[in-house]
């Protein structure tokens, strides 16, 4: 099954200026570059991109948990979110709060690093989050059925 070999979690945030919402886009993928499942969600109480980010990598945390994974890898195209992930000091930024979140979710997992990548390799996460803002689509797609998880 595709619960043993590693599955990473790619995910990015997009913010729109103009109505102050932001989209979320999430792709788990296995071993093998299948998609299992993905996940877009719109936001309206995210006031900056920053945040839209942290908010991102702590849906992509929340999935594994969701999906009952133990060993995960979270890939994200902000390297300041992944660099406050990986480290264990209590973060006193704006988005610390989430930070704190994400640092707190980690034991849930017998194994989960967190990887920077540039928009480049991440860009089919971030066409997601885009449209995402267009579609208003807030639900999963993990084989064919549909879960809510807000």
């Amino acid at each position: 099954g595709c619960r043993r070999g590693r599955v990473t979690v790619h995910f990015d945030g997009a913010f729109d200026c103009q109505s102050s919402k932001s989209a979320i886009g999430l792709i788990l993928r296995n071993e093998e570059g299948e998609i299992l499942a993905s996940k877009a969600v719109i936001h309206s109480h995210i006031v900056t991109p920053f945040t839209a980010e942290a908010y991102a990598g702590l849906q992509a945390v929340k999935l594994g948990i969701f999906m009952g994974l133990n060993k995960i890898e979270v890939v994200g195209d902000s390297k300041t979110v992944i660099k406050k992930c990986q480290s264990t000091d209590t973060d006193k930024s704006v988005i610390g709060a989430i930070i704190r979140d994400i640092q707190s979710q980690k034991d849930r997992f017998q194994k989960i690093e967190l990887y920077f990548v540039p928009k480049v390799e991440n860009v089919y996460v971030h066409v997601m989050a885009k449209e995402s803002q267009i579609r208003f689509a807030k639900r999963w797609r993990t084989f064919g059925q549909s879960f809510r998880t807000e």
